[in-house]
C-alpha cells in the first residue's frame, strides 16, 4: 500500500469510463485551482470549454481500503472470540474504519446546500437506497434468518444505519457551515448522545449523534490538510502509532465491551455509569482522528489496480452484508477449524475478496436501479438546472 509520491494530488489519469460515481459519497473530483494540493492535471480556464473533471485517485483508494476493512471486521465478529490477538485487531480497526469513510463523506459534502438538484440527488442516492436496502434486509432476515422480529423501516438493521445517518448529516451541512465552532458543538452533541436513554432507538439516533463529529470534521477539512498527511515524517510516525494502538487493543480486548466501538448505545445501556459516556466519546473520537490520519498517510495517491473500485464502495458495503449474514444464518462460522489462525486468515481473505468483487462494474450495473435511480418521474423540472444544461451543450459541442 506504500506510495512514494509526495502528495495525493499528483497528476493522475481519469478513472475508466465504465467506472460510475459512488452513489452515496460524492464523487472525489479535482478541487478548483484555488485550492492547493489535491489537484489532478492543473486544469485552468483558457476561454474554451473547461476540461472534464477527473476523480481524485487518493480518495478512491481511501474509500476502497476503508470498505475492505469494514468487510474484514464484519467477518471477524463471529470468529474473534477465541483469539485475543484478533479481538484486539478488531477493536483497533473499529476505532477508525467507519470514521475514515465518514470524514471523506463530510469532506465532499462541503458544497451541499438546499439547491433543488442537490436535494434531489440526496433523495435518490441516500433516502431511496435506504428504503430499498432496509426492506431487502428485513425480508432477508425474516425468510433466510427465520427471525420473528417486526418489519420496521424506521429502525435500521445491520448496515443500513449509515444511509440513515448520512441523510441527516448532509441535510445539516449548511447549518454546520454557518456556526463559528462546529466541531466543539458536534462533540458536545455526541457526548449528550452517549448518555441519552433513547440513543439506541429508531433512525440509528445513537450513531447519528456519536459519529457526527467525524462528519463535521470532514466538513472543516481543506485539501491542504490531506497534503500534510502525505509528508514522509507523518508516514514514518504512523508506524509506531499503529503499533502502540495494536498493543493497547490487545491489552483492552478482555477488559472492554466491543459495543463502545459501535457508538450506538448510551453508557447506561452498556452497564456503565453515565459519566463514562462523554469520556468514552472524547477518547474514541481522539483515537479515530489519530488512526485515521495514520491510515490516510499510507493511502496511495497514484492510480492503482483498485482505484476504479473506489467508485463502487457503497455497492460493496451494502451487498457484502447479505453474504456475511447468509454465512452466519447457515452456521458456516461455527466450524471449529475457522477459529484457529489459518481459519481466521482464510475468513479475512475471503471477506476482502468478496467486497472487492462486489465493488466492480458488473455489480454496479446490476444494482444501479437501487443505488442510483434517476426517478425523473417523481420530480419537477428545475428551471435553473435546465438553463445550466442548455449552457453546457454548446461548450460540449465546441470541445468535441
Amino acid at each position: 500500500m506504500f506510495d512514494a509520491s509526495p502528495s495525493p494530488g499528483q497528476t493522475r489519469a481519469p478513472a475508466p469510463p465504465a467506472a460510475q460515481p459512488d452513489a452515496v459519497v460524492p464523487s472525489p473530483r479535482v478541487p478548483p485551482s484555488g485550492e492547493g494540493g489535491l489537484r489532478s492535471g492543473e486544469a485552468r480556464e483558457t476561454g474554451a470549454a473547461k476540461p472534464a473533471k477527473q476523480r481524485d485517485s487518493f480518495f478512491d483508494n481511501a474509500k476502497y481500503l476503508a470498505i475492505v476493512l469494514v468487510a474484514m471486521g464484519h467477518s471477524w465478529a463471529p470468529v474473534k472470540g477465541d483469539s485475543r490477538i484478533l479481538e484486539g485487531l478488531y477493536d483497533v480497526v473499529y476505532t477508525f474504519h467507519m470514521p475514515a469513510f465518514i470524514i471523506i463523506s463530510g469532506f465532499f459534502s462541503r458544497s451541499f446546500d438546499m439547491r433543488p438538484d442537490r436535494l434531489k440527488r440526496l433523495v435518490t442516492s441516500v433516502l431511496v437506497p435506504y428504503v430499498v436496502f432496509q426492506t431487502a434486509y428485513l425480508i432477508f432476515r425474516r425468510y433466510v434468518g427465520h427471525s420473528g422480529d417486526p418489519f420496521d423501516l424506521f429502525s435500521p438493521w445491520y448496515l443500513t444505519w449509515f444511509l440513515c445517518a448520512l441523510f441527516v448529516w448532509r441535510l445539516t451541512s449548511p447549518l454546520w457551515k454557518l456556526v463559528r465552532n462546529p466541531l466543539p458543538i458536534a462533540l458536545a452533541i455526541a457526548m449528550l448522545g452517549s448518555v441519552s436513554p433513547v440513543a439506541g432507538g429508531g433512525f440509528a439516533l445513537g450513531r447519528v449523534l456519536q459519529f457526527m463529529p467525524c462528519f463535521v470534521l470532514g466538513l472543516c477539512l481543506k485539501p491542504e490538510h490531506f497534503v500534510a498527511l502525505r509528508r514522509p515524517w507523518v508516514r514514518i510516525a504512523s508506524v509506531p502509532v499503529f503499533a502502540t494502538a495494536l498493543v493497547v487493543g490487545w491489552w483492552a480486548a478482555p477488559r472492554m465491551d466491543d459495543n463502545w466501538f459501535y457508538r450506538e448505545s448510551a453508557a447506561q445501556n452498556l452497564g456503565a455509569p453515565w459519566w463514562t459516556g462523554p469520556l468514552m466519546t472524547l477518547a474514541l473520537f481522539a483515537g479515530a482522528v489519530v488512526l485515521t490520519a495514520c491510515f490516510f498517510a499510507w493511502v496511495p495517491g497514484r492510480r492503482t489496480w483498485f482505484t476504479a473500485l473506489g467508485c463502487g464502495t457503497m455497492y460493496g458495503y451494502l451487498l457484502h452484508g447479505f453474504v456475511i449474514k447468509f454465512a452466519t444464518f447457515q452456521g458456516w462460522f461455527d466450524h471449529p477449524w475457522l477459529h484457529g489462525p489459518l481459519g481466521e486468515i482464510l475468513v479475512t481473505t475471503l471477506a476482502a475478496a468478496t467486497v472487492t468483487v462486489l465493488c466492480t462494474t458488473p455489480f454496479q450495473r446490476v444494482f444501479r436501479f437501487a443505488m442510483e435511480p434517476k426517478m425523473e418521474w417523481a420530480f419537477k423540472q428545475d428551471a435553473a438546472e435546465l438553463a445550466r444544461a442548455r449552457q453546457r451543450r454548446p461548450l460540449e459541442k465546441t470541445s468535441a
